[in-house]
This record gives structure tokens, sequence and C-alpha cells, in this order.
């Protein structure tokens, strides 16, 4: 298709400023960063502004308000369902459903991709979203190098069948299947695989996959697939700590371009005597296998069990955590994210924990009720055995970490997702942790960097106000979500953890980027730029 000069001119205009900035941060690295000292304070009426590290700056490539490049009636905007306003009049609660669009995956084709308008050329740069929130759930597709009219494309609201899409939380590209994977956070949704053109045809691949708390999801570089499990766990009589109740996953297809075939496998972690850690193993209040996972220095044996295998359990889906349970699988506090040390190797992974997120929880000082973050190490990604430590235990400053990424082969990325209690107890918003994976954490002396204090835009400083009130429903605080490092490179070479990331160093199209989501409130979607 032929680009209008217009058109031409204003992805011009957009690449230059882009580029501009990144040539002026050609030096920059994710190790000298300048820390931000504190959180931003959370009020009643209080709407401050995020904070960056002074070398680091951003803009919104989408918000919210934006329309949808083939939008209907019942999905008009990028971040609101239709049929009420975006801000309710003054002295109602009514407004319109927030879809919060949650994490990121930045691809490059340079073929393009289409879109609802068939006279536009929309680009090659896009960055795709599932959104967490609304009924339809909705896949989203930001064309980066677009106008304002089709910057945002609606790229599904049904799957293959026509059944409404659940809401969605995570995703990934597989390089293999050459498919977006998206994760639904419900052991009764599917696990969805979509194609990225529009529109897209979305496929229920949970025969194979299997449904549960699924968030995290990520590809080793032999087509395998590590889903990282978010369900909370019930809470012990008489406490605010929750029972360890998620796992970690891996699907193992019988060839890597086939999703419909394979073996799901859950993590075992055993403890020093040879017992498996389990489930009821861990569910009194500081229980020793507990605790004993959140000791510095500690290592545990771990193995990789079959659950599920098409070929003699057959392909109509099922509840991967029910199965991981009843295989003495190792369960953890809600581990939402992880991915791989980009080596190139896939030998390390890092996932996290959000913990209890309750400044009262009894496990707080022993048990990862603070969030966590650990280290799991095999000989090869296709290992049936490795070891799991402790990388980095929570306190009350350093808590409840969620999406993940990392910005160069040592320097790997966590936010946090409070949430409302935690924010008021430690009368502090979000924050995104800057972490050296080569460092020993134990000791005090080494902290991570704060580079991100996340402000509160005054339609969640609103949303807050109303919460709790009758028939209301949308989020309060901001989240954030969707922190993402990639180049776009939708090769096997390009998957997360095949290359040393370079962001902000040199400029040009093919460029390593780096994006989060202010979920909630507005639901921005920013592009982070290094300035000095």
């Amino acid at each position: 298709m032929r680009r209008s000069r217009k058109q031409l001119a204003l992805a011009g205009v957009l690449s230059a400023f882009i580029g501009a900035v990144a040539a002026v941060a050609f030096a920059g690295s994710a190790t000298d960063l300048t820390g931000v000292p504190s959180a931003n304070t959370r009020s009643a009426g209080y709407a401050p502004a995020s904070v960056l590290s002074p070398e680091l700056a951003q803009i919104v490539v989408a918000q919210g308000s934006y329309p949808l490049d083939g939008g209907t009636a019942a999905v008009p905007y990028y971040g609101y369902l239709g049929g009420a306003p975006m801000v309710p009049a003054l002295g109602s609660n009514v407004e319109a459903k927030k879809t919060e669009p949650d994490k990121n995956t930045y691809l490059v084709f340079k073929d393009g991709l289409t879109g609802a308008d068939p006279a536009y050329n929309y680009g090659t740069h896009f960055l795709f979203q599932g959104h967490e929130g609304g009924s339809p759930g909705t896949i989203t597709r930001i064309n980066l190098d677009a106008d304002a009219a089709h910057r945002v494309t609606l790229l599904a609201t049904k799957d293959a069948d026509g059944n409404n899409l659940a809401t969605i939380d995570g995703s990934t590209w597989d390089a293999w299947s050459k498919l977006l994977l998206l994760t639904t956070e419900s052991a009764s949704a599917p696990t969805y695989a979509a194609t990225p053109g529009y529109p897209s045809t979305v496929t229920d691949v949970s025969g194979s996959l299997g449904r549960g708390g699924y968030e995290g999801i990520q590809n080793d570089s032999t087509g395998n697939v590590w889903i990282v499990e978010d369900i909370g766990g019930s809470a012990p009589a008489g406490t605010n700590a929750r029972r360890p109740n998620s796992f970690i996953y891996r699907f193992v297809p019988e060839h890597p371009s086939d999703l419909s075939k394979g073996k799901l496998q859950v993590l075992q972690v055993f403890a020093a005597d040879g017992h498996p850690i389990t489930t009821s193993s861990q569910a009194a209040v500081g229980a020793s296998d507990l605790a004993a996972l959140h000791v510095y220095g500690s290592s545990f044996d771990t193995r990789w069990a079959t659950i599920h295998n098409t070929a003699s359990d057959g392909t109509v889906p099922f509840n991967a955590n029910t199965l991981a349970k009843a295989a003495n699988g190792t369960p953890f506090k809600r581990p939402e994210n992880g991915v791989f040390r980009p080596d190139g190797k896939f030998k390390q992974f890092f996932f996290d924990e959000t913990g209890d997120t309750n400044a009262t929880s009894t496990e707080n000082g022993c048990c990862g009720g603070w969030g966590s973050i650990y280290k799991l190490t095999q000989k090869s990604p296709t290992a049936d055995s490795g070891t799991l430590s402790i990388f980095y235990n929570g306190d009350g400053t350093h808590a409840a970490f969620d999406n993940v990424s990392f910005f160069d082969k040592d320097h790997i990325a966590f936010v946090e997702d409070a949430g409302a209690t935690l924010h008021q107890q430690r009368n502090g918003l979000d924050n995104a942790w800057m972490f050296d994976v080569t460092k020993d954490y134990s000791n005090p002396a080494n902290q991570p960097v704060r580079f991100i204090a996340e402000g509160r835009d005054p339609s969640a400083t609103i949303d807050a106000g109303l919460v709790g009130t009758p028939g209301f429903n949308n989020e309060d605080d901001n989240e954030i979500t969707g922190i993402h490092v990639s180049n776009g490179d939708p090769s096997k070479n390009g998957i997360l953890g095949a290359k040393h990331p370079h962001p902000w160093k040199g400029h040009g199209p093919d460029r390593w980027r780096v994006f989060y989501t202010q979920q909630h409130g507005d639901n921005p979607t920013y592009e982070v730029l290094r300035i000095k």
C-alpha cells in the first residue's frame, strides 16, 4: 500500500523525534540510573505525577480515550467500553467500564500488518496487549507508526467459534507457531493463541496448555512455553497471610510449531531431606517448608513432573492447578511473571512472588509475605532437573512484585502491584525497581534502584474516592504493568532471553525500546526514553 504524503510526514516526524532522543542517549545504560528518593504518597484527592530517574523521560504512545481503529459500539476506545461517560458527572459514580490494557508485546514486521482501513499503511512497528477488564475481553495493537485515527486497532473481541473473549493478562510472541499467546488468569477461561493481523483469528489452546490462574508466559530457545500462575490462596484463620496456591509450568510441544499437542509439566521443589514441598506442607502459618524457601544462601533441587499429555489424556480443556496439586507440585505466593536471563543459554529463569500485599501479614518477615524473587537454574531449558534459590526477599519498601523485564544481561526490572490496601498502609504508591543479578541482596548494603515512582492520574484519583459506592465497577489507584524491553525481532533469534538487550543505545527503526502501561485511571501506555 502506498502511504500518503501526510502519513509519511507524520511517521517521519515521530521517528526523527524518538530517534534523536535515542541518539543523544547513546552512552546510557541500565547501570547508571539515579534512584528516585521515595515513592509518591497516597492521600484523598491527591494526584501526583510519576517521577522517573532524571536520566529518563516518557511519552504516551496510546491512552484509554484513543478511539479504536475498527472499534465497535461495545468497545469504542483503547481503555473504555461503551455505554457510559469516561468520567462520572458531578455527584454520580456512573462511568464506562475500563478495559485495563495489560502486558505489552513489541514486534516489528518488515512487511507491515493490515488494519480496519484497507487504504491505510499501518507501518511496521507494533505493540500488542490483552485487556484485563470488561466484557467482552479485547486484544488491541498499537500501531506505533500510525496517525491518531489509526493508532490503536481492535484486533478481536471473539474467538474463532464466535465466543466472547475472556479478560486477558499475559502475552508473548511464539516465534515457532507465529502466534501471540495470551493468558486469562482463570481456571475457567481459555488460554488463547492469536494471529497478529486484522482481524485476529483467536483459538483456544487450553486442551494442551491447560487453564489456570496463568499470567506470565514466555518461550525458551527450543520452543517450550513457560507459564507463571497467579491464584491467591486461602487465609489461615485469624491472619492476613495467604497460603501458596500458584505454580510454575512448562509446556513441551511435540513439535514447536504446533501448540495443539504436547506435555504440560509442573515444577517440583524438594526440601533438604528429599520430600517435595507441596500445598499441604506449606499450609500452616510460618510452615518450615515455606520459611526455608525464603532463606538467603539456600538451594533446593527441582524436577519437572508431567501432569497432562495430549497423547494419552486427549485435548479437552483441563484445570492445571488441580492437576498440579495432585502431582505434588510446589505452589508459591502468587508468582505472577518470569523471564530468562538474556545470555542466549536459557539456563536461568527469574520469577517473582507478589506475596500477601498486606502490611499486617504474619508471614511478611519469614515467608514471602512482602513478595520475593527466585532464580531457577538448569543445565539447559529442556533439563528435567535443576536448583532453586531465593534471589531477593521483599520488605515494606520493596514489595508486591509483578511484571518483569531484563534491561541488559545483568540488570532486571520488577514493578510493583501493591494494591490500594498496601498503598494506604505504606502511604505510598507503586514503584519500578532495577536489580543487579550479580549482587548478593542478603547484604543490606546492596539495594535495588527505584527508577519510577508511579503517580496517580486524576481519573484514578476520582475512582479511588468512588470505590465501595454501590454499583461502582472500576479499580482505583494506578498500577505499573507491562514493563517490556525488546527490539521487536519476531524470529526465533528474537525471543526474550536470546540476545543482550541494549535499550537507549543507538537509533533507527530496529533499536531496543522500553514500554510500560499505567493501568487503571486513564490507562496510558508509555515509551520510556533515555534523555541524558
